[in-house]
């Protein structure tokens, strides 16, 4: 669930070498020191974990489609997030959700958050209390399957090229359905993060936010980096945080504003998410130091 060739920051896509003296800071832990057997372990985990989860997904997402065509799409959100959570669970993953005093649960809002690998839609869409739906490539609607079920759901396409046209019909479907109190998924980033670090923010989503009214939510998933990355097949245990910060109103803003809007919410966004890196750092330097040269370079 994932904005225009300026929002980009809707979906899903995918760093070097460090001396031994200086660790990999940006995040990007080097793991390879870890034992064989720990390693073998963990593919085949992996394996074990993509073909459960894979086999689920490709089960129970055709069936949630026709059931889409027979009854509302609002009555249908309890089986969609049913999917959504056994999905990540049967991945290896456990959630855990954390609401700020600040955020308000009853307002129709644009959720924007980092991006790390394929499940963030579906951690999201379980995580957020309301009924919510994604802006996602334009691309993602030709996958089998997943295609199939995000277009039947009312995801908006978002346009990989700048026509005019396609750009309208982007911010038409997004307006009508904040419009009808769907709040929606953004990732304003427009691809995976491959050093678990928040990258820069396109305006799209925010200017939306700002020309509907609409507030806007900071969203930080803690822990996803550490469960899998665009980089890797590999699915390793862990405890993904997602954080539902303040939400934001954009009602007065002007359009001059958007920028420092944006700013400020991949600040909001980033905090934890760094503050958990930067705290594993020394664990990441001796592993890149033990293991020094890294297998790139050998």
């Amino acid at each position: 669930m994932n904005a225009d060739a300026q929002t980009r920051g809707a979906a899903p896509q995918s760093g070097g070498a460090h001396g031994p003296t200086e660790g990999p800071r940006d995040g990007s832990f080097d793991r390879s020191g870890e034992g064989g057997l720990r390693r073998g372990y963990l593919w085949a985990r992996t394996v074990a974990r993509w073909t459960a989860s894979g086999l689920f997904f490709f089960t129970a997402c055709p069936a949630l489609v026709v059931l889409g065509m027979v009854i509302d799409p609002r009555s249908n959100d309890g089986p969609q997030r049913w999917l959504s959570r056994n999905l990540v669970r049967l991945a290896g993953a456990r959630v855990k959700v954390k609401f700020s005093p600040g955020f308000d649960t009853r307002r129709t809002s644009f959720f924007v958050s980092n991006h790390v690998n394929l499940f963030d839609p579906f951690v999201l869409y379980g995580a957020v209390p309301q009924f919510v739906r994604g802006l996602e490539l334009e691309s993602h609607f030709r996958i089998p399957a997943y295609g199939w079920m995000m277009k039947r759901f009312g995801n908006v396409p978002v346009p990989e090229g700048t026509r005019p046209s396609d750009l309208k019909r982007m911010w038409r479907l997004s307006r009508a359905a904040v419009n009808s109190g769907v709040s929606l998924i953004v990732f304003p980033e427009g691809k995976r993060t491959i050093t678990g670090r928040v990258g820069e923010f396109h305006d799209g989503g925010f200017r939306m936010a700002q020309q509907f009214g609409v507030p806007v939510v900071p969203v930080s998933m803690v822990g996803s980096f550490e469960f899998n990355r665009k980089t890797s097949w590999l699915l390793r245990p862990a405890t993904i945080v997602v954080y539902f910060h303040d939400t934001i109103e954009t009602a007065k803003l002007d359009k001059s504003e958007v920028p420092g809007l944006r700013e400020r919410v991949r600040e909001i966004i980033a905090a934890p998410i760094h503050a958990a890196i930067d705290a594993r750092a020394p664990e990441a330097e001796r592993s890149a130091m033990e293991t020094w040269p890294p297998a790139s370079s050998r």
